[in-house]
């Protein structure tokens, strides 16, 4: 059944009522299966770098459909956010996921938290398209995809929250114990893997389901990428390692659809959730707003404030704790950060349709500024210090980061489609990541007219949807 969410007026409302709605008047393709592969961090420059060996993914690219200088992501152009919107078709100001976790607001002088240990139904705030997909009948499952900690609508899951192995769909986690690929069912013993052993046991879990179950839908999302670009780079030698080292993952991938027998009805829909670019440097703007009197540091932690920022990447988010003086605070952390070093930009709330975020009065997730960095600068939420600009190590950020708007070319992530119902050798420009759940659900046959995007039409067959 698909849980809690309706659609009035264009927005996901909670009418018990309704609760079949979306699965009335399906007539989905039971012939049909759509694999969707997220190597996180890969971005789209990487798949024409001559150092990257990437014979998988570009032969896929040149048996399908390439994005051309890669998909446009969404703001902020991070992880959960992005992967949320590849199965909404929204952007997050829309379906609500505007971080690696919920923004919990705690009141007047109480600095504002991620809280990642959440189920989908507190993250996302409308249908997805595996939500569509499982009401219409057609088996679904899921391997380390982002905010879908208890959804109703996976018949197999091994979601990328914290504590995996506790919501890992128990008949999974058992065959994965019996193939040798966890070592039991604590998520301590499963974490001691290394990045890239993590990467190998999602890819064998994904394999597993693929022959096993042969699921309609299936979402896998791999981390290897994403981790090293941050402690590397994402041109350097380790950065190319793991470039190839998942273009093997993928290869296994297609190898398990094989053996399934599968290939010829499968759609592959390779993405990613966001690029890289280098940050040397980082700006701490806590640490001004701690010698301007606006929060409150002890023993080295945040425990008081007024205004205070949290990081994603390349912006920061601006919590003004006090609803009454949010305007004034705002406007006056724009006023001490513009023209600073390594400040691109403060975005107030009468700029958000920029960003496609609502005003902070409509959704309380919503930071009251939205403080941008420049290109080489990371933001940083470090409360101690004493200058706003520090070197990457000083500041404890990442030689190489993400969230940076998405307007920067260097954000944009690698998309290809190829398969079962995809047009060989097209090249296509001007595509954002809002075309991905209505692109599945058109060529899984499903209604999802809610979207901010529409499928991909000039990457399909004709014959899709008719």
């Amino acid at each position: 059944m698909l849980s809690r969410y309706c659609w009035f007026a264009g927005v996901a409302v909670l009418i018990p009522a309704c609760l079949n709605t979306l699965s009335l008047a399906q007539s989905v393709d039971t012939e049909r299966h759509v694999v969707v592969i997220s190597i996180d961090g890969f971005a789209a420059y990487l798949v024409d770098d001559p150092k990257v060996p990437l014979p998988t993914i570009r032969r896929l690219a040149r048996e399908g459909c390439i994005i051309e200088g890669g998909m446009t992501v969404s703001d902020p152009s991070v992880t959960w956010p992005n992967h949320t919107t590849l199965v909404t078709g929204m952007k997050p100001g829309r379906h609500g996921v505007l971080a690696n976790g919920v923004l919990v607001r705690g009141g007047i002088g109480v600095p504002v938290k991620i809280d990642s240990h959440r189920d989908q139904s507190d993250l996302v705030k409308v249908p997805t398209v595996v939500d569509v997909a499982h009401a219409a009948g057609l088996r679904t499952a899921e391997v380390n995809w982002p905010c879908t900690r208890n959804s109703q609508s996976f018949d197999d899951q091994f979601p990328d929250v914290p504590n995996a192995l506790d919501y890992t769909t128990p008949r999974l986690r058992a065959e994965l114990i019996e193939m040798g690929l966890l070592r039991d069912e604590t998520h301590a013993s499963f974490r001691k893997a290394s990045m890239v052993g993590l990467d190998y046991v999602w890819t064998e879990a994904a394999c597993h389901l693929i022959r096993e179950r042969k699921p309609h839908l299936m979402l896998v999302h791999l981390l290897n990428i994403d981790a090293t670009h941050h402690r590397r780079g994402a041109q350097s030698q380790a950065g190319y390692t793991a470039n190839a080292y998942a273009d093997m993952c993928v290869s296994r991938i297609i190898n398990a659809i094989d053996d399934a027998g599968m290939r010829e009805s499968t759609t592959i829909i390779l993405v990613a959730d966001h690029g890289f670019t280098l940050t040397p440097k980082a700006i701490r703007p806590n640490v001004l707003l701690r010698k301007a009197g606006l929060l409150t540091v002890e023993g080295g932690k945040l425990t008081q404030a007024q205004v205070h920022v949290i990081p994603e990447g390349g912006v920061g988010f601006v919590y003004c704790t006090n609803p009454a003086k949010a305007p004034q605070d705002s406007a006056y952390f724009r006023k001490m950060f513009m023209g600073q070093e390594g400040v691109a930009d403060v975005l107030l709330p009468d700029r958000f349709n920029e960003v496609g975020f609502p005003h902070p009065r409509e959704y309380d997730q919503v930071p009251d500024a939205i403080l941008v960095a420049k290109d080489g600068y990371a933001v940083s939420g470090a409360v101690t210090g004493e200058t706003l600009v520090a070197t990457y190590e000083e500041a404890q950020t990442s030689l190489g980061s993400h969230g940076f708007l998405a307007k920067l070319q260097k954000m944009n992530a690698m998309c290809i489609l190829s398969g079962a119902g995809i047009r060989s050798g097209i090249k296509l420009q001007g595509v954002d990541n809002t075309v991905i759940a209505p692109t599945i659900a058109k060529l899984l046959g499903l209604k999802f007219p809610n979207a901010d995007g529409r499928p991909l039409s000039d990457a399909l067959h004709t014959s899709i949807g008719q």
